[in-house]
């Protein structure tokens, strides 16, 4: 019999970040809740404006949050389940520390506007690698535990574990691709089309791979020991596991479906997304039915409470998963608040409620003591799920508006709601209504920080935990007689790991290569060019504003939207994008055709007032945009960069970069004089700074101009006569 020492420390730490980034992310979020009621309440104030706190929001409560209680489930039940201690308590360190300075990192950059843009992978590219370099880190520990274990077979939860190290690790390098421009600038080396399916492929996956299945590894383990039963299938465990982890990674392009994306690729993701829900629901069973015979304890006990509505939401959000899948159903959904209460039910219900009841299970035994209060926890659970309800049924009514709204014709054949923002109006009520289940959630979580900081007080100090186990004697390595093969198989970790990344690659691989490879998957428009100069830096500062956040630039190819958006989206348009940029969400209207829809004097006033030329607008002002001088310092690199990824820019065009811009800007300024009350404002500005000894930006040297440049060449191109598809 061997002694050891299991390191709890580590998953004290791990569960102090979780609680800790918890609060902050849910913060977040909840003051975007309210931006949506109060547009104006943090007014001139760029990096708490609502396009770049979003990013800090999704990367705060799915990095920060559910990472960390990712780490401290997986470091509590690895150890037990292998009966060893982590392979490196240095590795564990830097795990923990490393992962730390990374959400910091994020939490600096993206109020700051350092943005890839790319969903759940905004992070530039030096915070990319960081990730990479902190994510072996942590697989190797895994894998190291795994190869010293005390324990022959390898648990369920390992299994998921495994995959969603080697997925997570595929899916962030090849997503993140970039070539850099500066310390922290980057374009994709992907562009249009194919970055929108290598992001969603990437997107999609990271809810399946970093939400979902560690959590269904961490389900397998604290579902069980919460309730003192075994798990209630174990051969469901592994139909669950292998069909889950090779459906899911086909399922991408379902965010895409009406869009510019080959009907191939949108095809096979409506067919693999409807296939999914097979063994989503096979797990949700397996889940609740191990508390057979224990239900009457669900009664008083907060934790399996927790877990019981947390295996709950995860079958509700991947009954709907599908669901929206289903190209009739997407045609509805997409784009609205739909979208917002399905991936909420998911995050606060399965995600969160089981990271509570983890923390609810794990803080005592870890500081040998009791929960300080079972009533607050209580008070907790039913509080968060009424704030879970409170959050998501108005986001469904909303989502519902929207669509009926978006869609409603008149008899002569036009739209009964032309103007979009009478759909904003409409469902501002729902957004009262999700403040409110909002800020019931964080109530939720605030009462369980006082929960566990009195639980910690009255318990002791975080030791390691003594163990003993027999060595694991060494037996032949081909199957032994009357052995399964998948028993054989969780004895050989090596052989598990290369099958299950070999299932996890085959989807990768059959949609993305074809779409990068074959051209004729992305028809070109001869008339479709690279943006100039200016337009480039405008498009920068879209990126940087979070702009997409709010607007797309997909125009389907519906009789509503053509009729209220202008020409359907072709896929030749996106050639020379990097990134893309079609969105996921319409708070405001799609932008793909906005270009000479209106003067730039009308985009001037929008951005300074959007209240003024668009009445009921909830988008705020952006008078940092108007007054701040723009930042060329980098141009020729740009381009350069952009020449290596395969858009023609000659180095003519580069070496006189600087003036093709001012020219440009200047016949902006020109178009902006027409208008007599910018004239005077602009040259009453100018003299008062002149009087006064201040510095003076002139108009042709400012952000708004490259921003306005921007806005008027969208979607112009193939309105140019000698269009032609080759």
């Amino acid at each position: 019999m061997q002694q050891f020492y299991y390191d709890n420390k580590i998953v004290k730490n791990f569960l102090y970040a979780t609680i800790f980034w918890g609060i902050i992310g849910m913060t977040v979020g909840l003051m975007l809740a309210f931006l949506f009621i109060f547009p104006s309440y943090m007014e001139g104030i760029s990096w708490l404006s609502f396009g770049r706190l979003r990013p800090l929001h999704t990367n705060a409560v799915i990095f920060a949050f559910v990472g960390n209680a990712i780490f401290a489930g997986v470091y509590y039940s690895m150890q037990r389940l292998l009966k060893a201690r982590m392979y490196s308590d240095l590795l564990s360190k830097i795990n923990f520390w490393g992962w730390q300075l990374i959400i910091v990192s994020a939490a600096i950059t993206l109020p700051l506007g350092y943005t890839s843009t790319k969903e759940y992978a905004e992070l530039e590219w030096p915070i990319d690698i960081a990730i990479t370099l902190v994510w072996v880190v942590f697989g190797i520990n895994m894998i190291g535990t795994i190869l010293k274990r005390r324990e022959r077979h390898l648990y369920v939860a390992i299994w998921f574990y495994l995959a969603t190290f080697v997925t997570i690790a595929v899916l962030h390098i090849f997503n993140s691709l970039a070539l850099p421009v500066s310390g922290l600038k980057s374009y994709s080396v992907y562009a249009g089309v194919q970055d929108a399916l290598v992001q969603w492929w990437y997107g999609h996956n990271a809810v399946a791979f970093f939400l979902t299945t560690p959590f269904l590894g961490l389900m397998y383990y604290f579902v069980p020991k919460a309730a003192n039963r075994p798990v209630y299938s174990y051969k469901l465990s592994i139909v669950h596991f292998w069909s889950l982890i090779f459906i899911y990674i086909w399922a991408g392009p379902h965010h895409l479906l009406y869009s510019a994306l080959p009907d191939w690729a949108q095809n096979l993701g409506v067919v693999f997304s409807i296939m999914l829900l097979m063994p989503s629901w096979g797990g949700m069973i397996n889940g609740l039915l191990t508390l057979r015979g224990a239900w009457d304890k669900v009664r008083t006990d907060p934790v399996l409470k927790f877990m019981v509505v947390a295996i709950t939401g995860y079958g509700m959000a991947t009954f709907e998963g599908p669901l929206l899948s289903i190209k009739s159903i997407n045609a509805i959904g997409h784009y609205t608040d739909w979208i917002i209460a399905h991936v909420h039910v998911g995050a606060l219900a399965w995600n969160g409620f089981l990271t509570f009841g983890m923390i609810y299970w794990m803080v005592p035994r870890i500081f040998k003591t009791k929960l300080y209060s079972t009533k607050l926890a209580n008070t907790h659970f039913w509080i968060g799920t009424l704030g879970i309800i409170m959050y998501a049924l108005p986001m469904y009514v909303a989502g519902f508006t929207q669509a009926l709204m978006w869609k409603e014709f008149n008899p002569d054949g036009t739209l009964v709601y032309g103007n979009f923002l009478e759909t904003v109006s409409q469902i501002i009520p729902m957004y009262w209504m999700r403040a409110i289940g909002g800020s019931m959630y964080i109530v939720g979580a605030f009462i369980m920080l006082y929960n566990v900081v009195k639980t910690v007080k009255s318990g002791s100090k975080v030791e390691d935990e003594h163990a003993e186990a027999p060595a694991l004697s060494r037996i032949k390595k081909g199957r032994l007689v009357g052995e399964g093969w998948h028993t054989w198989l969780e004895r050989k970790p090596v052989q598990l790991t290369i099958l299950a990344t070999i299932a996890i690659l085959i989807g990768g691989v059959v949609q993305i290569v074809p779409t990068i490879m074959v051209k004729s998957n992305i028809p070109t428009i001869s008339s479709v060019k690279p943006y100039t100069p200016l337009e480039l830096e405008g498009r920068d500062l879209y990126i940087r504003e979070g702009c997409v956040g709010c607007h797309s630039q997909m125009i389907r190819p519906f009789r509503s939207e053509v009729a209220r958006y202008g020409e359907y989206s072709k896929a030749g348009e996106f050639v020379y994008d990097h990134p893309f940029l079609w969105g996921s969400k319409r708070t405001g209207p799609d932008l793909h055709r906005i270009g000479g829809k209106y003067s730039d004097s009308w985009h001037l006033n929008h951005m300074t007032d959007p209240q003024s030329t668009s009445p009921g607008s909830i988008m705020p002002s952006y008078q940092w945009i108007i007054d701040d001088a723009l930042d060329a310092s980098d141009l020729e690199r740009k381009m350069r960069v952009m020449v290596k990824l395969g858009v023609p820019y000659s180095e003519e065009e580069i070496t006189n970069a600087r003036a093709h811009m001012k020219e440009q800007a200047l016949k902006i300024v020109d178009n902006l004089y027409q208008d007599p009350a910018f004239a005077e404002s602009y040259e009453a500005d100018k003299k008062e700074a002149l009087a006064n000894g201040e510095s003076f930006v002139p108009m042709n040297e400012r952000e708004i101009v490259a921003l306005i440049a921007y806005l008027q060449r969208l979607g112009t191109d193939i309105k140019v006569k000698d269009t032609e598809t080759e």
